[in-house]
């Protein structure tokens, strides 16, 4: 029998690895997609601009929780709900500001612009998966929190 065999064979933890796969993988994106703007500042040795900072910092972050979350004994700590919803409300922000700048910017040939305009909907992906994460998570912790055993409810399981 393969270690772990029994814990990872469950089906909620295939969904939430399934789940933090992708937000792994969009995570990474963001941070590709921001990265060649801070890049381009540190090339032309001007200031790194914030927001560009905050949407990698954000991407680092959930990119790192993804991993960490996809080891089987920290998808049972009790509040890991609490840090996805503060994920979910990081990418509200960084989806709000990048909104804000690009989506009614017209590109008119500029590659530039149209690559910002893609990583605001790749932040749109982040945000919405992460509140699935998390409304997942928390749905998973009220159904699993102090259940008694099946035949003596004796036991808290």
């Amino acid at each position: 029998m393969a270690f772990g065999a029994g814990l990872t064979s469950s089906k909620s933890y295939l969904f939430f690895s399934t789940l933090h796969f992708l937000s792994f993988v969009f995570a990474l994106t963001v941070c590709g997609l921001y990265g060649v703007e801070l890049d381009r500042a540190r090339k032309a040795d001007k200031y790194a601009d914030s927001k560009w900072v905050f949407a990698v910092v954000v991407g680092g972050l959930s990119a790192l929780s993804s991993i960490l979350f996809c080891i089987p004994f920290i998808l049972r700590f009790a509040f890991k709900w609490v840090w996805d919803f503060i994920l979910f409300i990081l990418w509200v922000a960084v989806f709000g500001v990048f909104a804000d700048m690009y989506i009614h910017e017209k590109p008119e040939g500029n590659n530039d612009i149209r690559r910002m305009k893609h990583a605001v909907w790749v932040d749109l992906v982040n945000m919405l998966l992460w509140l699935v994460i998390a409304v997942s998570a928390l749905a998973y912790w009220f159904k699993h929190r102090e259940t008694r055993s099946r035949f003596t409810s004796r036991a808290i399981v």
